[in-house]
């Protein structure tokens, strides 16, 4: 197999999107759309990716990181001028070049392969990715000569009322011998209204010098799309959310309405999981199998494991082990770890954590900073204060303890083995094993008071 490279053309600013976010840093279900096309060019063993980088250059550098070379394009003068750009790093190359916008996050990576594939098949010099459209309105359309070649490649604006039946149309990716691209780039003028030089021409250049130039049309319309406002973003938004879906469900997860579910790309979810309406997952969380993830839960960066019900709740950054069960409207905050069988009830807030097998944290509670032991009761209400206004102190709470409901528990504290808190405690000094702590005031009733009370006159 020959030597491949591929381009990656990221240096427009993206006006249209009105935005102060770079434009092809903007996410497609949890990835920036450059992100996707990378991801896609990473299966086809190239040699060496060139990213073509202009305004916001540092970000996407930031993004890529040492996965690609760089390209700087200082004047945005064209397509043609930003694959000229790349001369330096790929001119002197022999073999095939893929070249690529980094806003078109929908193209995968068995199109691209079999565009490739095509390409060096037919021994082409230079091959376009095309797509059949009902309505090609405002694309470039693909005129093939008698030997299904590709003969010129019509602007809508300068097609003849034939040329404009054509439903094949240039979606802006190319294969080219990358030789023979760098020679004719330095043939392509500026003679135009915009004064830019476009990529299309290195197209008509190989042809009058009598090369052999291709299409290969890909079997979906809309992955073709680029994305260059944000009208077109939350399509690409939906087409990719669709994708996924489908991908999930064929791999055993029910959706009860996947239309109404948010999954971004980097999502795992193990089989015979069951995923309800108005869920989102995001980022690199992984769900095992079995699950129940209830209606309208939010998830993020974090690990599920197998027989865990989630009730509409929001959970970040956390771990959760098997056989447990969340909410409903309880908040799992970063670093959190709840083990096998834990109960946590409905308005809970739990954050840097650890909750080891069994224990139930039942309902309106707040537990940071803390370290639970095995089969422990906490009750409705209570609080650990971790903060006094400068640091956060820990909560130790040993195995098989029972805390009172409306206990408050003052950090540093440690709370022994098998002992209790009563109701309505404010607990500032270690309890230790097999100890009740109890901490309140002594109750009074003041006989007939009540009666004296402006609402009982």
């Amino acid at each position: 197999m020959e030597n491949r490279y591929a381009i990656i053309l990221a240096a427009g600013k993206g006006s249209r999107m009105k935005s102060s976010l770079y434009k092809v840093l903007h996410p497609v279900a949890g990835k920036p759309m450059v992100e996707h096309v990378f991801d896609q060019i990473d299966h086809l063993n190239v040699d060496e990716v060139v990213t073509v980088v202009g305004f916001g250059a540092e970000k996407v550098k930031e993004q890529l990181g040492e996965r690609s070379n760089y390209a700087l394009q200082t004047e945005q003068l064209g397509t043609g001028h930003a694959v000229l750009a790349t001369s330096e790093v790929l001119g002197d190359k022999v073999g095939t070049t893929l070249v690529i916008c980094g806003d078109t996050p929908l193209l995968t990576q068995e199109t691209l392969e079999e565009l490739v594939k095509h390409h060096e098949k037919t021994e082409a010099k230079a091959t376009i990715l095309s797509a059949v459209a009902s309505d090609p309105t405002g694309y470039g359309r693909i005129i093939r000569d008698q030997n299904d070649h590709v003969e010129k490649i019509v602007e809508q604006k300068d097609a003849t009322p034939e040329e404009l039946l054509v439903t094949e149309f240039n979606t802006g990716t190319y294969c080219f011998d990358n030789a023979l691209l760098f020679e004719a780039l330095n043939k392509v003028g500026n003679d135009n209204a915009q004064g830019e030089y476009y990529l299309p021409d290195v197209i008509s250049i190989l042809r009058d010098q009598g090369e052999i130039v291709t299409a290969y049309t890909m079997d979906s319309e809309e992955e073709s799309m680029g994305v260059n406002d944000r009208v077109a973003l939350a399509k690409a938004t939906q087409y990719m959310s669709a994708r996924i879906n489908e991908e999930l469900m064929r791999n055993g997860v029910t959706f009860v309405d996947p239309s109404n579910t948010y999954i971004e790309k980097d999502v795992i979810i193990g089989a015979d999981t069951v995923i309800e309406p108005g869920v989102m997952l995001r980022g690199k969380t992984v769900i095992g199998e079995n699950c129940i993830i209830g209606a309208n839960s939010d998830i993020t960066d974090s690990t599920i494991g197998d027989h865990v019900v989630i009730t509409s709740s929001n959970i970040k950054q956390s771990t959760i082990l098997d056989y447990s069960d969340i909410g409903p409207y309880a908040h799992i905050r970063p670093n959190t770890i709840l083990k096998e069988h834990v109960h946590v009830g409905n308005f809970v807030e739990i954050k840097n954590a650890t909750v080891d097998k069994g224990t139930k944290v039942g309902h309106l509670t707040y537990v940071g900073d803390a370290t639970l032991g095995q089969d422990i009761n906490v009750g409705c209400g209570t609080v650990f204060a971790n903060y006094d206004g400068k640091r956060k102190h820990h909560v130790t709470i040993e195995d098989h303890a029972f805390i009172g409901s409306g206990s408050i528990l003052v950090a540093p504290l440690t709370i022994g083995k098998n002992s209790m808190t009563a109701a309505g405690s404010t607990i500032t000094q270690d309890v230790f094993e097999d100890d009740l702590g109890i901490a309140r005031s002594k109750q009074t009733n003041l006989v007939g008071y009540a009666k004296k009370l402006p609402y009982n006159e």
